[in-house]
């Protein structure tokens, strides 16, 4: 009997660190937007940093959409008939219509200057825009063989990659204004350094593992993908703007937009390296 292996295809190919990039980005700008109502600094974001949101979130429901390889298929999601509640994706979809609901209301009240509305829905969409990166978090952690995956860190790490990378989004927003810009520089601060704990985490138990562990630790600190997620990742989009945002450099303007661009760069790369690495185990293997 000869020898054979069985390829598999990617159950989750790279569009969707797309859209976990963009969905969180979009979450953390419509944030930033609600604290206009109830912190001054924050006043600049409120009309810009919502209308990115918005547009990012459809674009993130377009990514969606297409990647079913029957686009018509989505409209079955937004039947309650074919909910299945135990299931991530199920309540994925239900708060992504409730956020973008909630969006459009959130920007007729400001057309209107509705200023008691708008907070009240500022309030609730933050709440719902919290819920896309800890759902996104979850779909991943709910798969009990995939080794990075099964961890109650990945809604954390979620929420925290949505929070560095939106303020980084947020400081070109901006337009150098000092006082928010300082603000975003310490949301930036706070979020890569708790990013990069749970990375090194995330490194050392996977690393400690069983086989399979061990093998997706090799896979993902080696190669290309070591490349994009130790290298982009970790050192240029982790390591370089934290010690970036400390140096007296990272209190100027300019300083600040280049650790912005860094942290830019490792999210992306981060969400990607998370999402394919520990799935090549089970393409080869």
């Amino acid at each position: 009997m000869g020898d054979y292996a069985v390829f598999h295809q990617l159950a989750w190919p790279a569009g969707y660190a797309v859209y976990f990039f963009i969905s969180g980005i979009s979450a953390a700008l419509f944030f930033f937007s609600a604290l206009s109502w109830f912190n001054e600094e924050y006043k600049p974001l409120r009309g810009s940093a919502f209308k990115l949101s918005f547009a990012l979130l459809v674009l993130g429901g377009v990514l969606l959409v297409v990647d079913l390889s029957q686009p018509l298929r989505f409209f079955y999601t937004l039947n309650p008939l074919f909910w299945n509640l135990r299931s991530p994706l199920v309540w994925g979809t239900i708060l992504l219509v409730l956020f973008g609901a909630v969006s459009v209301g959130y920007h007729l009240a400001m057309a209107r200057a509705d200023d008691k509305t708008a907070r009240l829905l500022a309030v609730a969409g933050s709440v719902l825009a919290l819920s896309l990166p800890i759902y996104s978090g979850f779909d991943l952690a709910v798969h009990q063989h995939r080794p990075v995956w099964n961890t109650p860190l990945m809604p954390v790490l979620f929420v925290a990659l949505s929070l560095v990378s939106g303020a980084a989004v947020a400081s070109f927003l901006a337009k150098g204004d000092a006082r928010l810009l300082a603000r975003l520089r310490q949301i930036m601060l706070w979020t890569a350094g708790a990013v990069g704990v749970m990375l090194v985490s995330l490194l050392v138990t996977t690393a400690y593992g069983g086989a399979g562990e061990e093998l997706t630790y090799l896979l993902m600190t080696s190669g290309m993908l070591g490349v994009v997620f130790v290298g982009l990742g970790g050192v240029l989009g982790t390591v370089a703007p934290i010690a970036l945002l400390l140096a007296p450099m990272g209190r100027q303007a300019a300083g600040l937009q280049i650790a912005a661009a860094l942290l830019l760069v490792g999210g992306m790369a981060l969400r990607y390296a998370i999402l394919i690495g520990p799935q090549i185990v089970q393409i080869y293997f």
